[in-house]
């Protein structure tokens, strides 16, 4: 009896000492882990905000719009945040205020008054406004593996009729137990016992948050005993108000698609496109209402019996004395008010790029749960037009959905991409086109080979004549590359300007060989071009694999005056402490001579006006001055066009995922996209500065030799200054000349 006493006690001491070391274990995973689950976030992603002043040029209609898309609600009377009114020409609103990278926009009442394009006056308070910043587009997030989403909201920032009807619902006595209900267990196993099965639980607030943070959905016993050790472990070392906060920000709403819906802040923006500080009581009861089933009291799916579990919410708050019986009938008789709330995943071509860029600078771990908010210069308003000409176009072109496109936007000033187009569905995620898709440039590439040719002032210049014949160049292995022209046509000696403008291969080709491949290859990296290209004769034809992408980083440098600068995705990334920890400040770097990118400007611009490109003034208005180029390739597998203006520059791709022939030219097909896209979003033509150490000189268009105004085939065109042709027609100068465009756009003086 003895030693049955003594093995049982050393039983008793080792199962003992097994609990302790559970405890020990359950108490240091809480206290290691719970800040962390508590904060693991995915990291944000925002728009540029929308910046008001006075002069901008914005019609009424986009700001409405705008605000249409961050939730506000159109009243007949604005009296709280996040509402506005129109009355004719005028808009008044309540901001909701924002804290941005370098500093807080706080909230305010303002008055607008437009023009039918621009903003003519902003006020606030009585007194004229210098700038109004509306807060940013939420683009996106890019969320951890789980693919868990939520927004952190801090206690005081939550409804206090929420936080009441939430725990009127479903915890009573939060407060004052120590972390689980006995009353609620002892129902919760009557009902159990009664069905012979685990059907509820009886789970408090912090028991909740126990299961969501650390264990599986299971309705075991097991499971259950864990849960509420570690409920009482949470409740020893967090105060109630940080529990309760923890929860707010962590229990499960729902889903969208992939994404899990965590916390009603989330929740707020995704049923009813509003922040929670914004819900109306109807439409908090639904949320709270929600816990119990996500799924089974979606208002989308089941709205019958979501709106039952809503008003049994109501109820019980008016039973406890949080709103009275008026208020509980009058939010009872309002509609769901859900079903046109927005999926803010919704640019993920854009999102596909943000994320490239941050791998460069951190791990996925850390900017997946770091609660990153991540500040960009997309402009959701560029990315609707530029969404719109896609699929007009195409749907003209391509009626049968099979040819794809990809577009790529920047700000010509500072490489800021504003928009991406990566396919023929742009809120598709999938194979993004824009940054993947590789393929021939075609005659995108002449620029590079011109530009080469024109820095060397001595040897070429915009009149030199080059031979436009064929020629046949072997290669080292006895292939023999022969390059013809589009039209199949010879076209003899032509000036270097007219052979761009028309895009002449024989004459590229020509060029090409004698300024060497080192030149066109050095050209290209010193443009933008960072891949390894072919180091072939075809190259100066497009050979080679790019994206739009890429075209785009090589046409900014020519827009900008030979200056390279870096495409940006990410302008700021701000720690959720609000702390900066990363301005990417735009760099410069002069990569080409200057009068040489002039020259090459004067042709880009004569592309469009005269040559292929000349397609672009069906949608542009004539004195709109662009310079941009055309690019096709063999049998029209693939066509494109790259082309600015004084504030956007734009380059567009279609083709075929197969690289089977599409029909269409760089003409016929991108410039068409391009042209409607930039006809409504381009604000400011290019003007013309001509630089120190270029003068312009009147030739004659056929031989190149310096002319008198007025001469026949004159041309006033810019020389790098000393390399203006030597030889003259000997024509006396007249008054009665025809002016180009050009000399209009000059002035028409020499």
């Amino acid at each position: 009896m003895a030693s049955s006493l003594k093995f049982l006690r050393k039983l008793l001491l080792v199962l003992a000492c097994v609990v302790l070391a559970g405890l020990f274990y359950l108490n240091a995973l809480i206290t290691d882990t719970f800040e962390s689950k508590r904060y693991a976030l995915p990291a944000q992603v925002y728009a540029r905000p929308l910046e008001l002043f006075v002069g901008a040029r914005l019609p009424q209609a986009a700001v409405v719009q705008e605000l249409e898309r961050l939730g506000y609600r159109r009243v007949d009377r604005v009296r709280d945040r996040g509402q506005y009114e129109v009355f004719g020409t005028r808009m008044r609103l309540h901001s909701r205020g924002f804290v941005f990278p370098d500093g807080r926009e706080p909230a305010r009442m303002a008055t607008l008054e437009f023009s039918a394009t621009a903003l003519d006056a902003l006020s606030s308070a009585g007194a004229e406004l210098d700038i109004l910043r509306l807060e940013p587009t939420k683009m996106g997030g890019i969320y951890p593996a789980h693919g868990e989403d939520r927004i952190l909201l801090r206690l005081d920032q939550v409804p206090e009729t929420l936080q009441g009807g939430l725990l009127a619902i479903e915890d009573r006595s939060f407060y004052s137990h120590l972390g689980f209900s006995p009353t609620g267990i002892v129902r919760a196993a009557v009902g159990n016992m009664r069905s012979g099965r685990v059907v509820a639980g009886g789970s408090t607030i912090t028991q909740q948050l126990v299961k969501n943070y650390y264990l599986s959905s299971e309705r075991t016993i097991r499971r259950k005993v864990l849960e509420l050790l570690m409920a009482v472990l949470i409740e020893a070392h967090y105060e109630k108000s940080e529990i309760f906060e923890s929860y707010l920000n962590e229990v499960y709403l729902g889903q969208d698609g992939p994404r899990a819906i965590h916390g009603f802040a989330l929740a707020a923006l995704h049923y009813f496109d509003t922040p929670l500080e914004e819900l109306g009581l109807h439409q908090q009861a639904l949320l709270v209402g929600m816990i119990r089933g996500p799924s089974l009291y979606n208002p989308n799916r089941n709205p019958q019996r979501a709106r039952e579990r809503r008003d049994l919410v109501l109820q019980v708050m008016a039973e406890q004395g949080l709103i009275n019986q008026e208020q509980a009938v009058v939010a009872q008789a309002m509609p769901l008010s859900v079903g046109g709330a927005r999926r803010i995943d919704s640019y993920p071509a854009y999102l596909d790029l943000v994320r490239r860029h941050l791998k460069e600078q951190y791990r996925k771990q850390d900017y997946a749960t770091a609660g990153l908010r991540i500040f960009t210069p997309f402009d959701p308003r560029l990315q609707d037009l530029l969404e719109r000409s896609t699929t007009r176009v195409m749907d003209i072109l391509n009626p049968a959905g099979d040819i794809q496109t990809a577009s790529v936007v920047t700000r010509t000033v500072n490489g800021e991409v504003v928009a991406i187009v990566g396919g023929r569905k742009p809120r598709a995620a999938g194979f993004n086109r824009a940054l993947d898709a590789r393929r021939p440039a075609g005659s995108l590439l002449k620029p590079a080979v011109y530009l080469a040719a024109l820095e060397q002032s001595e040897r070429y210049t915009l009149a030199t004549p080059l031979d436009d014949s064929p020629l046949r160049v072997a290669g080292p292995n006895g292939d023999v590359w022969a390059p013809r022209n589009f039209d199949r046509e010879s076209h003899g000696d032509v000036l270097l300007h007219r052979s761009l403008a028309k895009s002449y291969n024989q004459a590229t080709a020509r060029l090409g060989m004698d300024i060497g491949l080192p030149a066109v290859v050095d050209m290209l990296q010193r443009l933008g071009l960072r891949q390894d290209m072919p180091k072939v004769p075809s190259l100066v034809l497009g050979a080679g694999e790019y994206s739009p992408l890429m075209m785009a980083r090589v046409y900014q440098t020519i827009a900008v005056d030979g200056t390279r600068t870096p495409l940006r995705s990410i302008l700021s990334i701000v720690n959720r402490e609000g702390e900066i920890l990363r301005n990417n400040i735009t760099e410069y770097e002069r990569a080409v001579d200057p009068r040489a990118i002039h020259l090459l400007h004067y042709a880009l611009r004569e592309v469009v006006r005269e040559g292929t490109g000349r397609g672009v003034y069906r949608s542009l208005a004539d004195d709109f001055h662009v310079a941009g180029k055309t690019g096709t390739t063999n049998d029209g597998r693939d066509s494109w066009f790259a082309g600015f203006s004084g504030d956007l520059l734009t380059v567009t791709w279609i083709g075929r995922d197969n690289n089977d022939a599409t029909g269409l030219t760089g003409s016929s097909g991108a410039l068409r996209v391009w042209s409607d896209f930039m006809a409504q979003a381009a604000t400011r033509p290019l003007s013309y500065r001509m630089p120190s150490g270029v003068e312009l000189h009147r030739v004659d268009d056929v031989s190149g030799e310096l002319t008198g105004e007025g001469c026949k085939n004159a041309r006033l065109l810019p020389f790098i200054v000393g390399s203006q042709p030597e030889s003259s027609t000997g024509c006396t100068p007249k008054k009665d000349g025809i002016r180009g465009w050009f000399e209009k756009l000059f002035g028409g003086g020499d």
